[in-house]
């Protein structure tokens, strides 16, 4: 075994000398109370290595041991529901063995070796199996966990097991004698290998009618949200998390407030997923690294929380994986580096900070999984970024604009006029719209993209409009265009406006969306074709219809909404034919 001493202590960052043989990211225990850290730098003999703890209490002298591994997270049955910290420690084990502050040196599994699990084999002896396979099946909650041949392995199968077994007994042996059991470990920071990765040509449905129709992310795509504080991230995240039509959700509170990441932990386990009926819990894993936890552990807890979607993604399900928020592990990155003492980028980030981002937002993708068969995963990354101040100029948000495909920019000033989801329909933009724009004509309807660009460029001509309005008053306004600002009223207020309280309106179906829009573009249409006739806005304004699209949010289905449109049509005809 690999050991070293102690010779310089900076924070997290310890250097320990005598570490000749070791290799990058490998993990160590440090001192007497066993820290775990991990290797970041090596200079001839002498090893830099950050902790995962707080190491007040270390001295100069003590003994650094080298595991020669790299920091690994335990992939098998019993991952769903967990609520682990940044390195993969189950944080209710931790509670029972320390109390409610987590005490150094405690180390536990990620999985639970004494829960059985029954394991129904899908390969029999003889069979040959590589890297990805399915093994067999597992029960877990109401899912069917798929048990792997991890990546590397492979070989024709001498013997295979049915039963009851711990994740870590013996389940298949293969004929070089390897013995798999239903868990094995993967290095956080090397991705899973994969066939193919496909095009992001499907939609990802998260029932929210300004992320679906106007800005919308696919499977496997990514998306950031960014917004100041207030904006309604966290909640925007876990409303993504429970609507969004995923198998499994992956949610990351990298560095966020103690009392935010407590009321995600108690309010989770307390939702029901719409799909299933049961509680979202059950298909869900939590990672909580709170801002006073240790800054290196933060910064491992992204990777851990990808490395285990993949896992997921592997077996042939669609993932969403939410991290909030990608500005605590920049920051995290930023403190680290200042402690290595190198070369400062802006405003005090490494200058590695882009390739860092660039890498993880990489790590989505929808594709064809490794093994036999036609299996096809995805993970959906949506990172949250909290900008200082709402300064959008700042280095996270730009290094990670230049990566995503999708950018939902929340406004305080729509958060405090308590428009939610607080998007902003200006500076948001979807590179998505293209590759999806086929499903949607098959699937919805042959002028989705008609009916979305025209309520877009409506919004667009109202800043104009208003701009002329702070200057004259609306009264000067033509009817044509005091008909832009009534109809972007009503796309602003009657459709991107959501209520997550209301169980009509907290989720609206897809169809549902398209009638929706259609009704307010074609109720735009039938004024302006009123008009041209010689009936004024006034007239029109006064008709009963409009109440009714102000009430579309609360009908139950689309069936209700086609009605509406029907009226729209009807009504707008007939005051036509009266004049």
């Amino acid at each position: 075994m690999i050991s070293g001493t102690i010779i310089r202590i900076s924070g997290p960052v310890i250097i320990a000398r005598g570490m000749k043989g070791s290799k990058m990211y490998d993990v160590v225990t440090v001192g007497s109370e066993a820290l775990r850290g991990e290797i970041i730098r090596l200079e001839g003999s002498d090893a830099v290595i950050q902790v995962y703890e707080d190491t007040t209490g270390l001295t100069l002298g003590e003994s650094v041991a080298n595991t020669e591994t790299p920091l690994s997270v335990e992939l098998g049955p019993g991952l769903l529901a967990s609520i682990y910290d940044g390195v993969q420690r189950p944080l209710p084990v931790l509670l029972a063995l320390s109390g409610d502050f987590i005490g150094r040196g405690i180390t536990a599994p990620g999985l639970d070796r004494s829960r059985k699990w029954a394991f129904v084999p899908a390969v029999k002896t003889g069979d040959v199996v590589k890297g990805g396979d399915v093994l067999g099946t597992v029960r877990e909650f109401r899912f069917e966990h798929r048990v792997l041949v991890p990546p590397l392995d492979g070989g024709t199968v001498t013997e295979v097991r049915d039963g009851e077994f711990t994740v870590d007994e013996t389940v298949c042996v293969l004929d070089n004698r390897r013995q798999l059991s239903m868990m094995h470990h993967w290095p956080v920071r090397i991705p899973r290998p994969h066939k193919k990765k496909l095009d992001p040509v499907l939609p990802l449905i998260t029932g929210q009618r300004v992320f679906d129709c106007m800005f919308p992310v696919t499977k496997g795509g990514t998306a950031m949200i960014p917004g100041g504080f207030g904006t309604g991230k966290t909640v925007s995240e876990q409303t993504l998390a429970k609507w969004a039509d995923t198998q499994i959700v992956v949610y990351i509170g990298c560095g966020e407030r103690g009392n935010e990441m407590t009321d995600v932990l108690v309010e989770f386990p307390e939702l029901i997923d719409p799909h299933t009926k049961q509680p979202l819990i059950e298909r869900t894993i939590l990672i909580a690294n709170t801002s006073n936890m240790p800054v290196a552990a933060r910064e491992a807890s992204i990777y851990t929380g990808i490395t285990i979607a993949e896992y997921f993604r592997d077996m042939g399900y669609d993932v969403a994986l939410m991290a909030d928020s990608t500005s605590r592990w920049g920051e995290a990155l930023r403190e680290v580096s200042g402690r290595l003492e190198e070369m400062p980028g802006e405003e005090g980030y490494p200058a590695y900070l882009a390739t860092r981002l660039s890498a993880f937002y990489e790590r989505a993708g929808r594709v064809i999984c490794s093994g036999s068969g036609e299996r096809n995963g995805s993970i959906t990354v949506v990172g949250a970024v909290s900008p200082p101040g709402g300064d959008f100029s700042e280095p996270i948000t730009q290094n990670t604009l230049r990566v995503v495909g999708t950018f939902w920019a929340l406004d305080t000033n729509l958060a405090y006029r308590r428009h939610f989801p607080s998007v902003n329909w200006i500076k948001s933009y979807s590179l998505y719209l293209d590759s999806i724009s086929e499903w949607y004509s098959k699937t919805i309807a042959r002028d989705w993209r008609e009916l979305r660009d025209k309520a877009i460029f409506l919004l667009q001509k109202e800043v104009e409009l208003q701009e002329i309005v702070q200057l004259v008053g609306p009264d000067a306004l033509p009817d044509s265009e005091k008909a832009i600002l009534d109809v972007t009223r009503m796309i602003r207020e009657d459709f991107l406006q959501q209520s997550a309280y209301s169980d009509t309106d907290s989720f609206c179906p897809i169809e549902k969306q398209y009638l929706m829009l259609k009704v307010i573009v074609t109720y735009f249409t039938g004024v302006n074709l009123a008009m041209e006739r010689g009936i004024s806005l006034r007239q029109v304004q006064a008709l009963p219809l409009r109440a009714a699209i102000g009430r579309m949010k609360d009908t139950p289905d689309a069936a209700a909404v086609r009605q509406i449109l029907d009226d729209v049509n009807v009504t707008l005809s007939t005051v036509e034919a009266e004049k």
